[in-house]
């Protein structure tokens, strides 16, 4: 954890040109004095930081610096150069591409075809995504509120958060903050975010409840669903609940158990696979998923 947060603290400060030991105690979440340890660590790994006291002070790398890469172990480095990798693949930013030449053997920032884990943490719509990526960290950074539109289960909404962090989890980004209009701590997906604003509002960071850092909580499943499926359909059992989901019938069929926490998502997950899949229980999906399927058939048969 402490080389992990080490890591942070270099990232940082070839970012910035100053940083103070608040500033990141505060966005690492450790005391001042386990920060001040940190630079400490860092200085007798051989990276020149400098500190300056009084007003306008703060915490720097030296100018000119360039890291040597021999203070690092081969496996360590390149498990550094493939996280800043995963990054850049969602960041417009010049500092990580800055960042991975430092790194990088020969300081060619590309990907080698020897490497064995490659990571690409955008998607199809990697361009908005990258914006507000953006934004969003730097409203963080400088603790103002973003404005956005929501898209979930509940229609579309208008939304103010006081963001606290990004997250990559469950395959997808989301911003953990404050909700205004709910007045409590919420995860939203960033697929489902558009119309991003920062404001010119500032807010003061938020002490968070030990029970809604557990980001887990946020999307828990707990709805119950039994589906009857065919057997070609395994493999898409096993990408979404794992191959411990389901029993193999007699008849070669499966009959699967699984949890879900949206209707609309899992109806339509169920719908997808057409006539190779029906629902036992709960019935009210079961009928639900059959007045669709009627609907679907009026409509190709009057609608052409």
């Amino acid at each position: 954890m402490k080389l992990d947060r080490m890591l942070s603290i270099i990232t940082i400060l070839l970012q910035k040109d100053k940083v103070t030991a608040p500033e990141l105690a505060e966005k690492l979440e450790v005391s001042r004095r386990t920060i001040l340890r940190d630079i400490d660590a860092i200085c007798q790994a051989g990276i020149p930081v400098i500190t300056m006291q009084g007003g306008g002070g703060g915490i720097r790398i030296a100018d000119g610096f360039k890291l040597d890469r021999s203070v690092l172990t081969s496996e360590e480095l390149q498990s550094i150069i493939t996280g800043l990798r995963s990054l850049n693949s969602v960041s417009d930013s010049s500092n990580i591409e800055r960042l991975i030449s430092r790194l990088s053997p020969g300081g060619e920032a590309v990907v080698s075809m020897q490497e064995s884990v490659l990571i690409d943490l955008s998607s199809y719509y990697k361009g908005s995504l990258s914006e507000k990526i953006s934004l969003i960290r730097s409203a963080i950074s400088e603790k103002r509120l973003i404005s956005f539109t929501y898209y979930s289960d509940k229609g579309k909404t208008s939304r103010v958060i006081e963001p606290c962090f990004l997250t990559f989890r469950w395959s997808s980004w989301y911003v953990f903050g404050f909700c205004r209009s709910s007045d409590d701590f919420r995860l939203f997906k960033l697929n489902r975010i558009w119309d991003v604003e920062k404001l010119e509002d500032t807010f003061q960071q938020r002490e968070i409840p030990p029970e809604r850092r557990d980001l887990d909580g946020h999307l828990q499943d707990r709805n119950r669903l039994t589906l009857l499926l065919d057997r070609e359909l395994e493999y898409l059992v096993v990408d979404e609940y794992g191959p411990h989901s389901y029993e193999t019938l007699e008849d070669g069929r499966l009959k699967a158990v699984i949890s879900y926490t949206n209707r609309d998502y899992i109806i339509g997950w169920i719908m997808s696979m057409g006539e190779k899949a029906i629902v036992l229980e709960p019935v009210d999906i079961a009928q639900e998923i059959r007045e669709k399927a009627k609907k679907m058939l009026d409509r190709y048969e009057h609608d052409k």
